[in-house]
């Protein structure tokens, strides 16, 4: 077996990342499939059920009733394929001629590595085909997942060949082959084929990541899951959950069991989330934000409350001079290391209130006081918190975590810096003394773009927040639009990472979890088209729409 890279999602299941190479005849009949997950149980059919006369479909699934008739060879009376309409779009592809390939009954996902039994039984369940496992035969009409040898391109590439009745979907890593299985998917929606000829795709954002504000808005465990499908069909690699803030605390605590909030999601919820995410190949991070937008843990802890010298509460903040507060978030960020097996964790770090005044150091003595006994008599209240971000970067980092904060935790002019590795989640430009995004490339620091213009969809629309539309995402957002509508050079692209589509639920009641699911249909695949691809694209908005329509 070829040797080829693990993601942690991956190898907490016993999976080896791999690529696909799939073998599937020519057949007459509808693309019709399941809407199942893959259940390793077997939601689709093994080999020796569609043998036997008590063997059943995928439960769910519909195929043809008739077994398909042995592919024509391609001739010249073919005419040349034309490229597959997909979201997000191919990256290349060669036509040929031939009659391309539709599922039908009878026919068999195979893999040449028992690793990609998760992508096999998936794209089985969803096509109503026959999960046969490893094999060395080649049977027209089958489909074959192959890992290859090629250690040098990028793992989430893919090749997928539709050749004389055969497909063929090959990559490093089982990440580029299940890419491979969501294009073959969507190119035989609805009774389409498959079109002769071989695609070549990877994509150019290694980070392809949806945000979930379920603190201020609580969403049921049913909803996430409907997105992480759908996360992963449009080739998203990310979803990042915030589940702490002033308005609540979402997810069941054994540490802290006091701050959790009526409504939230238990763990054995959550590691369904998890682990369906992971057989999607998308990596879910958790963001306990601090040190503000601790509200809901404040309630419960008033003793760790940030208060002027005057006595007036700071709304959401902890006291970071007092390290009960400190030990407070480390016992939460340690707890859910493990619920998490991701390598990434964001640690928030924005609108710290004792920093949004015009005099911190007077406004909150205590916290100067504490600034210049860590880091000398020149400290200021943003070293001091500059020092709690790099503390609880530390507390990650020891779990095995790669640090994320937002742009507003990040402070000029301080004797304290940030550590190197924290990753820049830039957002605004609206924060007191904002920084523009050079500032931090320039600095060589690694940015993922979460643009509050074009990539925020803040329930209520308040503070000039508008429901952003997917033309203008289409149209004129691209990964290097940082801040505003301006591109930053391209001398930085390396280190734009790629970027993030959020919710927000500053007004939870503004829309229902419906009206949210449709509200962010079309701009989750024009983000996710930007992410692939962030050249002009080839088709207008207008066709782009409407192939959005037909593919669901």
């Amino acid at each position: 077996m070829s040797q080829h890279r693990k993601r942690p999602e991956k190898q907490a299941r016993g999976l080896i990342a791999g690529a696909v190479a799939v073998t599937v005849a020519a057949g007459v009949g509808l693309g019709l499939w399941a809407g199942g997950d893959g259940d390793p149980a077997g939601s689709a059919r093994t080999e020796s059920q569609a043998q036997s006369p008590a063997g059943g479909r995928a439960e769910g699934s519909r195929a043809p009733s008739r077994a398909p008739s042995p592919a024509p060879s391609p001739t010249r009376s073919y005419p040349l394929s034309t490229t597959p309409r997909t979201i997000p779009a191919v990256r290349a592809h060669t036509p040929a001629r031939g009659p391309g390939w539709r599922p039908a009954a009878g026919l068999r996902v195979v893999v040449n590595d028992a690793d990609l039994a998760d992508e096999g039984r998936l794209l089985a369940g969803e096509l109503g085909l026959t999960y046969a496992g490893q094999k060395d035969d080649v049977r027209a009409g089958d489909v074959r997942l192959t890992l290859n040898d090629d250690e040098g391109a990028d793992p989430e590439s893919y090749r997928m060949t539709v050749r004389g009745g055969r497909v063929a979907i090959s990559g490093p890593d089982d990440a580029g082959v299940f890419y491979g299985t969501r294009t073959l998917k969507q190119e035989v929606r609805r009774g389409g084929t498959a079109p002769e000829g071989v695609v070549r795709d990877e994509p150019a954002k290694p980070v392809r990541g949806f945000f979930l504000d379920m603190a201020r808005k609580p969403f049921t465990a049913g909803w996430i899951e409907d997105r992480v499908r759908e996360l992963g069909d449009l080739k998203y690699n990310q979803l990042q959950l915030h589940f702490s803030d002033d308005q609540g605390f979402r997810i069941e605590s054994d540490s802290h069991p006091e701050i959790v909030s009526r409504q939230h999601l238990t763990k054995a919820q959550v590691r369904k989330i998890v682990a369906l995410a992971a057989q999607r190949h998308i990596r879910v991070v958790p963001e306990i934000d601090s040190p503000g937008h601790l509200g809901a843990v404040l309630a419960a802890h008033p003793e760790l409350q940030l208060r002027s010298g005057a006595g007036v509460v700071a709304r959401g903040a902890v006291d970071i001079s007092k390290p009960a507060a400190a030990k407070m978030v480390d016992d939460l960020l340690k707890e859910y290391a493990g619920l998490f097996p991701g390598a990434d964790w964001h640690l928030g770090g924005d609108e710290y209130r004792a920093l949004m005044v015009s005099d911190p150091g007077a406004t909150y003595p205590q916290l100067a006081a504490a600034a210049r006994k860590a880091y000398g008599s020149g400290a200021t209240v943003a070293d001091l918190t500059t020092g709690w971000l790099n503390d609880r970067a530390d507390t990650v980092r020891a779990l095995g975590k790669n640090p994320l904060a937002w742009n507003d935790g990040f402070f000029r002019g301080t004797s304290v810096r940030a550590a190197d590795d924290i990753r820049v989640a830039y957002w605004t430009g609206k924060e007191i003394g904002a920084r523009p995004p050079l500032e931090y490339l320039s600095a060589g620091r690694e940015v993922v773009n979460y643009n509050d213009k074009f990539l925020y969809y803040v329930l209520g629309q308040p503070n000039q927040f508008y429901y952003p539309t997917g033309q203008r995402i289409y149209e004129e957002w691209t990964p290097r639009v940082l801040r505003g509508t301006t591109a930053v050079s391209s001398k930085y692209d390396d280190q734009i990472l790629g970027g993030s589509f959020a919710v927000w639920g500053d007004f939870p009641n503004a829309q229902t979890q419906d009206q949210i699911a449709a509200g962010i249909r079309m701009p989750l695949r024009a983000t996710a088209q930007k992410l692939w691809d962030p050249r002009k694209p080839a088709l207008t908005w207008s066709r782009f729409k409407a192939l959005g329509d037909r593919l669901g």
